[in-house]
């Protein structure tokens, strides 16, 4: 069975015989202890994993043999996924990844082999820091590393570092302490995120394009963004599958994200070579989207249940509410399983890969992007306001609730320019992020009471049907069409529109 540890350490670059400064207060160092640890990592043969900061290992040694997946959280921050060795294996001369692991890489491997590509042996000298009542705060690891690639040819280093890692009672206040006594006794920090990353050296491909400036051209601005939805689905995969909370959320907004920027800026990324992958990424949302909408019902109308007086909670109402959402939950979360092991998917990513090596730009995105990137702005608030004007002039009728509708996607879509635009435009565009995001908020309450609409009511008369009272259900039913006339929404369009106007001014 996997066991999930949470990472969070820093490394640094020691020079052979150099001498490691006294501990910072307050840690008290027990005896050091002293491994051998020998461990060969796996990959693509063109690298894919390590491409994203991904390292699959299988290493002999210590106190965690067997077999690691680290996946990167954030800077200095990694889950390293551990699977035990089955009986017979550690002595096995050609082991391969277990299944559960080669499952969690699928999105970056693309169904492509696992082959061994470096061997490493590393003498370890460790500590294990702990404060006055002995709870451990930090772990102090003094590595002597040799490393060899494999695979067609090969490439030999040696090198010491040394890691430093938050233990249970550690906070990053101690880490930093640390990496201060560390610099002053002329300690470096490494430039390398993991051990396989510096014996691969330059043989990884290069994953991240530079972010672009105040001086970038159109193009430069809408592939960095299209770059980094296109990360965000990648990394997602593996949260998704091991059911990280709000995973699906992330990567379903990216997918949105990424499908929205090739709308707005398709004059700039030829839209019409863009339209198969287009309509990809909305398929991949809308799976996506069952499993996460229903994630975010459940906790509405859960929520609403616990704000209402006791009495006029009538029979277990609760339980009736995880009852009715745990089965749809399960086919969703398969439904989304599936979808990720399929062909479909795949070739999706592959596309998306397609579009960021050979995009099909347009002649305008050659021209700079500060002075442009207003009309693209201004364009996509005109049609948030348009449909809110329209909403105004509505009372409460189908008519009105489409305008909000379309004015609620109209909003996402400026959201996201406005966030591919932000590195160039600066704070006039992040305060119109803000300003769209609470309208969004607002939208999108007001959807959520619209879904919930029809779940109550069968919730309700499901209750009746089983003998029970549905009572509270009406309540609740009640609670949310009166939030569907709560909003005045001429202040929020005004607002709205004085962000715009800072943000495409030129």
């Amino acid at each position: 069975m996997a066991v999930t540890v949470r990472e969070t350490e820093r490394k640094y670059d020691l020079d052979e015989d150099a001498a490691l400064p006294p501990w910072p207060e307050p840690a008290d160092a027990a005896g050091s202890q002293e491994f051998v640890l020998e461990a060969i990592y796996f990959d693509t043969a063109d690298l894919r994993l390590a491409a994203d900061g991904v390292t699959l290992r299988r290493r002999r040694g210590g106190a965690d043999s067997g077999w690691h997946l680290k996946l990167p959280v954030a800077a200095d921050c990694r889950d390293e996924i551990r699977v035990g060795f089955t009986r017979g294996e550690a002595g096995r001369r050609s082991p391969q990844p277990p299944d559960e692991l080669v499952r969690l890489v699928h999105g970056f491997t693309r169904g492509r082999p696992l082959v061994p590509v470096a061997e490493l042996t590393t003498r370890r000298r460790q500590w294990r820091l702990t404060d006055d009542s002995g709870r451990g705060l930090v772990t102090v690891v003094d590595d002597h590393v040799t490393a060899h690639t494999m695979g067609v040819s090969t490439e030999a280093r040696s090198w010491r570092e040394v890691e430093v890692e938050l233990d249970e009672a550690g906070d990053t206040r101690l880490l930093d302490r640390f990496d201060r006594r560390l610099r002053k006794a002329g300690v470096r920090r490494s430039e390398a995120p993991s051990k396989l990353a510096r014996v691969l050296g330059d043989r990884i491909p290069a994953a991240r394009r530079p972010g672009p400036d105040r001086s970038a051209t159109l193009g430069a601005v809408v592939l960095a963004y299209l770059a980094e939805q296109a990360r965000v689905i990648r990394t997602g995969d593996p949260a998704v599958r091991r059911e990280v909370p709000d995973a699906v959320h992330r990567m379903r907004v990216a997918t949105r994200r990424m499908r929205s920027a090739l709308q707005a800026f398709g004059a700039v990324v030829d839209r019409d070579a863009t339209g198969d992958l287009a309509a990809e990424l909305k398929w991949l949302a809308a799976v996506l989207g069952v499993a996460r909408d229903l994630e975010v019902l459940e906790a509405r109308i859960l929520a609403a249940v616990a704000a209402l007086p006791d009495e006029l909670v009538l029979g277990p109402v609760a339980a009736q509410v995880t009852r009715y959402f745990t089965g749809r939950r399960v086919l969703a979360r398969d439904e989304v399983l599936a979808a990720l092991d399929g062909e479909r998917y795949l070739a999706l990513l592959t596309a998306i890969d397609r579009l960021l090596d050979t995009p099909p730009l347009t002649p305008a995105a050659g021209r700079r992007a500060r002075p442009r990137l207003g009309a693209f702005l201004d364009r996509s608030h005109r049609r948030v306001d348009t449909h809110l004007r329209a909403a105004e002039r509505r009372g409460p009728d189908v008519e009105r609730d489409i305008q909000l509708h379309d004015a609620r996607k109209a909003a996402k879509r400026l959201r996201y320019a406005a966030e591919a635009a932000a590195p160039v435009l600066g704070e006039p565009a992040r305060a119109l992020i803000r300003q769209v995001r609470q309208v969004q908020e607002l939208l999108g309450e007001r959807q959520d009471a619209i879904v919930a609409l029809p779940v109550l009511r069968e919730l309700g008369a499901a209750a009746a049907l089983e003998g029970g009272n549905g009572f509270t259900f009406g309540v609740l039913h009640q609670q949310e069409h009166q939030a569907l006339t709560a909003t005045t929404w001429t202040p929020v369009r005004r607002a709205l529109g004085r962000a715009a106007r800072g943000a495409t001014a030129r």
